[in-house]
């Protein structure tokens, strides 16, 4: 019996649908907001962006930090209309 490969889903339908089961990359934090790659790693840089943290090497984000970073940012952007 041969087994295929589950096809790739898009991050930003996961997110929509709920929160996915897996910590994100940094990629997948450039799909979700559509920006390239390098802005993802200025924001974590400047501290402006959604909040990751270092598994040895590599950069993740939890997508509870995700959603409340949107959540925050979509509120302050009402509060300050």
């Amino acid at each position: 019996m041969s087994r295929t490969a589950p096809a790739q889903s898009d991050p930003r339908a996961t997110l929509r649908g709920g929160l996915p089961d897996r910590y994100l990359t940094p990629d997948d934090i450039a799909v979700i907001f559509g920006v390239p790659l390098e802005t993802v790693y200025q924001w974590r840089k400047k501290r402006t962006g959604p909040p990751g943290f270092r598994v040895g090497k590599h950069v993740r984000y939890d997508p509870a930090d995700v959603r409340a970073y949107v959540t925050q940012r979509k509120n302050g952007d009402q509060a300050a209309a």
